[in-house]
């Protein structure tokens, strides 16, 4: 869980166990393999904040509203 205004993209994808590490993490959104809210995303800072969703192989998960 995290308790702040926002999450950077490579630091979720490890957070959420997406990913063993930021430099898979790095290739991965590199390659156009995430999506962010249903769009490709290649900037691995990109902030996410609460009701963003992050997609990996299939795999999505839902930030969600702090409160």
């Amino acid at each position: 869980m995290i308790h702040t205004e926002f999450i950077k993209l490579d630091s979720l994808l490890k957070l959420a166990g997406l990913v063993e590490t930021g430099g898979e993490a790095k290739v991965l959104i590199q390659a156009g393999q995430v999506q962010v809210n249903g769009e490709v995303c290649t900037m691995r800072g990109k902030k996410l904040r609460g009701g963003d969703t992050v997609t990996l192989e299939g795999r999505t998960v839902t930030i969600a509203n702090g409160g």
